[in-house]
């Protein structure tokens, strides 16, 4: 029996759909003491991780592993003074140390800020600012030791600042305190109710926001693991995220070692398709998620053979149809597409036990109440758009869903206002329940007298074959309101006036009247916030 059946109940039907799940903890409820401490406890020798680099360096870890080096760590930051209710922000690419230092955290009821190596100085400096960050711990490697320095400093915030793996002026070697540190420490008492992880937004609107989780949101991860990413007891699940985005909390983390999996962890710099797809094949991966820019390569590039890989899945983006007809045609297997938000857990997917559909969200996950409503707040028949609201359970704590927006009390008001969480995300549902992405609500185009998502018409453009990446937007226009502009960024063709009346052939042959693209500008890239979301906002202001 998975450790996860402990903290649930759950009815499937005749084809292992999961058709309700509630999940039942102790008010002390710790992922680190009560999932991966019991897990070492009662079988030391399972496998927890599978760490290799682009260097072909290995280790496997066991889950007695992980207890001893997080209690060494844990007792690292004690020892430096740190305690219940600080925050530390952990900046380690995919490095196996992350695993450790976040586990260390949550025993000893610390914030973890979970950060990417990519952020400038200047986005340092407002992370650490905002959060009043008492420690950081960072990558060796490259220029991001320095980047945090500068920030701290500038800043003005007294940070204690550990490094792994070396030696690096400023920096306190974590790793070699670690070798040195006792470990067994004693069970630090927390509540469930404590925060646990701090995430920051991407920005694409505005400033990015403090997303607070506590410590109840690992078990929400039941459902992403088990029903969509079809994670396995003994499994080896493959996630390619790096640990500074919340899709590592989603899959390589707190889901896949309640079911039981061992977490696949590729350690890399410089994406490469046939890479990535030796590592699945050398150690046998079960279940493999990435964005959908990962598929494009594969197929691109040409997928070899995976005969370990039992299920797949997607989510973050556009998945263009080409790419899912290609890799299903050359795997065997549909590619399952979810949904959710740094705020929430997975709140819809093409779940285990149903047949994926191509280009659906799919349904809604029996551990949250969602329903589509109008700008009143009124419910939305099948077939329209609506905006995707989460509803407060009938009964019981809301699990899976941010605790609150860092000092930002107002912000967490407006988007629980009416009563239901606003998600800002725009979908209809299908007469068969299934649900269906139409892009951010403000991000919806009115031409014509028509409401336009944006994400159906970049769905079609991405499936010419000269277009690389896609973004459209509306624009004012005399005659319609707003006319669709698509920008476009080419791959192996040059932009002439020609390709542009080529595409827009191709595209509008395919798509009603009303949500025809009518003007085309070619770019080099997109303006992106530093997680990779296009920002619509930047396209708008310099049309």
């Amino acid at each position: 029996m998975s450790i996860y059946q402990r903290f649930c109940e759950e009815t499937v039907d005749e084809n292992g759909a999961l058709q309700h799940i509630s999940l039942h903890y102790p008010d002390n409820f710790n992922f680190a003491y009560d999932v991966v401490d019991t897990i070492a406890a009662e079988t030391p020798e399972k496998r927890a991780m599978v760490w290799c680099n682009a260097e072909n360096e290995e280790h496997i870890f066991t889950f007695s592993d992980v207890k001893e080096q997080s209690d060494r760590m844990a007792n690292v930051f004690r020892k430096a003074g740190l305690k219940k209710g600080d925050r530390v922000m952990l900046v380690l690419k995919r490095h196996y140390e992350y695993w450790f230092a976040v586990l260390a955290l949550h025993k000893l009821g610390i914030t973890a800020i979970p950060a990417t190596h990519m952020l400038t100085v200047s986005d340092y400096v407002y992370r650490i600012r905002m959060a009043k960050v008492n420690a950081i711990v960072c990558t060796p490697y490259g220029d991001t030791a320095e980047k945090l320095c500068a920030a701290v400093k500038e800043a003005g915030i007294d940070s204690i600042l550990w490094t792994v793996r070396g030696n690096i002026p400023g920096f306190r070697n974590l790793t070699e305190e670690a070798a040195n540190a006792a470990a067994v420490p004693e069970r630090v008492p927390t509540r469930v109710t404590d925060p646990m992880l701090l995430y920051f937004t991407s920005g694409t609107t505005g400033y990015p926001k403090g997303v607070i989780h506590d410590f109840s949101y690992p078990l929400a991860h039941i459902v992403t693991a088990k029903y969509w990413q079809q994670a396995e007891d003994n499994g080896l699940h493959f996630t390619v995220a790096e640990t500074g985005w919340a899709k590592a909390s989603w899959g390589k983390l707190y889901g896949q070692w309640l079911v039981g999996s061992a977490v696949m962890v590729f350690d890399f710099d410089n994406f490469d398709p046939k890479q990535l797809c030796t590592v699945i094949n050398r150690y046998g991966v079960t279940s493999f998620c990435a964005p959908p820019t990962v598929y494009r390569y594969l197929v691109r590039k040409g997928i070899p053979d995976m005969p370990s890989l039992r299920h797949a899945s997607t989510a973050g983006e556009i998945l263009a149809p080409e790419v899912f007809r290609k890799f299903a045609q050359r795997t065997g297997l549909e590619l399952c597409e979810g949904y959710g938000q740094t705020e929430t857990t997975l709140l819809m997917a093409n779940f285990k036990g149903t047949k994926p559909v191509e280009g659906s969200m799919g349904t809604i996950s029996p551990l949250y109440r969602i329903d589509l409503q109008d700008k009143e707040g009124n419910p939305v028949p099948d077939g329209e758009i609506g905006e995707v609201v989460i509803l407060p359970p009938e009964n019981g704590k809301q699990i899976g869903v941010f605790s609150g927006y860092l000092d930002n009390g107002e912000q967490y008001r407006h988007v629980w206002r009416g009563g239901v969480y606003h998600t800002g995300d725009a979908a209809y549902r299908d007469a068969q329940g299934r649900y269906w992405f139409h892009g951010r609500f403000d991000d919806i185009i009115k031409t014509g007298g028509y409401r336009v998502g944006p994400y159906e018409v970049e769905n079609v453009l991405m499936e010419h074959p000269a277009v690389v990446e896609c973004s459209v937007i509306g624009v004012p226009d005399a005659l319609r309101g707003q006319a669709i502009k698509a920008f476009i960024v080419l791959g192996n063709r040059e932009p002439s006036v020609e390709l542009e009346k080529e595409i827009k052939d191709f595209c509008n042959a395919r798509l009603a009247e009303y949500k025809w693209v009518r003007l085309i500008e070619f770019v080099k890239e997109m303006p992106k916030t530093i997680s990779g979301k296009i920002r619509k906002t930047e396209l708008r202001a310099a049309t």
